[in-house]
């Protein structure tokens, strides 16, 4: 499983880094598309759609068709939406737990899916801006996830969500706040990353608001961990699908990303 998971792994890698140096807008569409039908039909299958094939392709066209009219299209109002439904009606599910399948369930599917919609424009938007600068926002998730993991490891012992995700823990998730925290503010002092997201907070705005909008990227990256852990309990899956050999699905892969990316962008318009 390791070795599986290992070459899986560098096989992403070696997708993602490529297309991020060379900056092209038309390959990065082809693997964003690729990878956003992917999670688009996983989504559809973890509230059990009808026809999730058929329905994924509705998606994705739709996407890929805003890929190349960005220009045309209110992104702003796009991630202004994905923020308040993450706040007002998909965080508060975690406390108060999932609707039973029905019309309720069919308005959550909805909103999940263009939390997702919206997290793979903001990747596009974030590429336009520059391939750093999006590579710069994931590696604030990814540093999160790794802190939280060692850092749980170590010292977990209060349980973060128990009937949720009982492997994630209260030391873990602060864990990986700290090596945010840490990491970003030394990034901010090497002068090859001073057009990085963090980087980019503190030239504007200083060490206080660099440590807020940290704290709420970390924030929005367990709860959409958490969000997605909370689905596969409901349906009695392990992992979103088996399209990842070691891995799972796509959206095991980029849930703490749905809630994070459009944020980022929004604070970025702020600031």
């Amino acid at each position: 499983m390791l070795k599986t998971r290992v070459i899986t792994a560098l096989v992403l890698l070696g997708i993602l880094f490529p297309v991020l140096y060379s900056a092209n807008y038309i390959a990065f569409s082809f693997v964003v598309v690729l990878f956003f039908g992917a999670a688009i039909w996983e989504c559809q299958r973890l509230f059990k759609k009808p026809a999730p094939v058929v329905m994924s392709m509705l998606w994705t066209g739709f996407f890929g068709f805003l890929l190349f009219h960005l220009e045309s299209f209110s992104t702003q109002l796009l991630f202004s939406l994905c923020v308040a439904f993450w706040a007002l009606r998909l965080t508060p599910l975690l406390f108060k737990g999932l609707p039973d399948f029905g019309f309720s369930n069919g308005i959550l599917s909805t909103l999940y899916a263009i939390s997702i919609f919206g997290c793979f424009i903001a990747m596009a938007v974030l590429f336009r801006m520059s391939p750093l600068y999006l590579l710069s926002v994931m590696c604030i998730v990814w540093i999160a996830d790794i802190g939280a993991y060692f850092a749980g490891k170590a010292f977990g012992k209060r349980k973060l969500a128990p009937s949720i995700s009982p492997g994630k823990s209260w030391e873990g998730a602060i864990g990986g706040w700290c090596a945010v925290l840490v990491l970003s503010a030394i990034s901010t002092q090497i002068p090859q990353l001073q057009d990085t997201f963090a980087s980019q907070i503190w030239l504007r705005k200083g060490w206080i608001i660099l440590a807020v909008v940290m704290t709420l990227l970390c924030a929005a990256s367990v709860i959409g961990d958490l969000f997605e852990s909370l689905l596969k309990r409901r349906v009695g899956m392990k992992d979103s699908s088996r399209l990842l050999p070691g891995h799972g699905g796509v959206l095991d892969r980029i849930d703490a990303l749905i809630p994070v990316l459009p944020l980022a962008v929004l604070l970025e318009m702020w600031y």
